[in-house]
């Protein structure tokens, strides 16, 4: 292969009028940009949100704009390679905190592009998905899958603030992306299914040939989480993680986005191998460090930060207590795709 492509500069300027002319392009002079040679160039860059900062400016939003005008209260999270205004956080992982004021409800829709929801602060929302009420408290991961109807109300007296995840850029990107509305759903009068069917690990309904929900279980209490890891952490050396799954098949949760809790131990250094997928780290509790791609991100409980396609990753828990995150990232899709790849330090 060329060690050095021509460029379009070298080729004469009748040839290029001509090839404009007739609708095509050369592939040699963008050769390097669309396949790099050994990685990826990622156009996403290591990006920060302190939650501090965030609120007050969401908090405003609430006087500013009735949810019926927004319809969805939300401050889009941008990657500073792409700038503000981009509905990207990363290449495929869109996020953005959304509002819901006491008494407030969020009408009834559904879109292709699924969708999670990593509760930050308030009590008394809940989300309802397919007449199934699921409260939403702290830390807990609330999902909305791709073409379930799903409102949100607030039975609560305090602010109520969720992290949402979706894979809406893939969506954008394949003009695939589209939703729908309708009336507000019957809400079935009995607990959601995590505190029913799968109130226990490791046990699922007997179906008797019955066949299981596609997406069975729509909320995960981060209690459970918090109490798995920290159990975890006495019996197991070096980084702690659990990945949220689906209790019937074992699978990710969501077909393109996956779901992982982690826990740094007071004063633990953690350095991931290399990785293809890119991510979304959302602080639930604790302090720490992250150096990612030679940026430093100081975080703190509510803090949410982003990292691009195989990045140099350090995290440091630089408090006396646990720190507990949520990354959220692109593996589930780059293994249908079959190019998930690590790399050693």
């Amino acid at each position: 292969m060329a060690e050095q492509l021509g460029t379009l500069e070298e080729l004469p300027q009748d040839y290029r009028d001509a090839m404009t002319e007739a609708g095509v392009a050369p592939l040699w002079p963008m050769m390097r940009k669309v396949l790099p040679h050994g990685r990826p160039q990622p156009t996403t860059k290591p990006s920060y949100w302190n939650y501090g900062d965030l609120r007050p400016l969401l908090l405003r939003a609430g006087d500013l704009t009735p949810v019926e005008k927004a319809e969805r209260r939300v401050l889009v999270m941008s990657d500073q390679g792409r700038g503000t205004g981009a509905m990207q956080a990363t290449s495929s992982i869109y996020i953005g905190l959304q509002l819901l004021l006491p008494g407030e409800v969020a009408p009834a829709h559904k879109h292709t592009p699924s969708a999670a929801r990593i509760i930050v602060e308030g009590k008394g929302g809940y989300t309802v998905v397919d007449g199934e009420k699921l409260p939403m408290n702290r830390g807990d991961v609330v999902l909305t899958p791709g073409g379930e109807w799903h409102d949100h109300g607030h039975e609560g007296d305090e602010p109520v603030v969720w992290l949402d995840a979706l894979d809406l850029p893939l969506f954008v990107y394949l003009e695939g992306s589209y939703a729908e509305e309708a009336p507000l759903q019957a809400q079935r009068n009995r607990p959601d299914a995590s505190m029913v069917e799968y109130l226990a690990s490791g046990l699922k309904p007997s179906k008797r040939g019955a066949s299981a929900r596609r997406y069975p279980m729509m909320r995960f209490p981060w209690d459970r989480t918090e109490a798995a890891l920290r159990e975890m952490a006495k019996y197991t050396e070096g980084a702690v993680e659990l990945d949220y799954v689906n209790p019937e098949t074992g699978q990710d949760v969501l077909p393109t986005m996956g779901f992982t809790a982690m826990m740094l131990r007071p004063g633990e250094t953690l350095r991931p191998p290399l990785s293809s997928e890119s991510a979304v780290f959302h602080v639930i509790g604790g302090t720490g460090t992250s150096v990612i791609d030679g940026a430093s991100f100081d975080w703190a409980e509510r803090d949410t930060f982003t990292a691009p396609v195989f990045a140099e990753i350090d995290h440091t828990n630089t408090g006396d207590e646990p720190a507990f995150l949520v990354r959220v990232h692109d593996r589930p899709l780059q293994e249908k795709l079959g190019y998930y790849e690590e790399r050693a330090r």
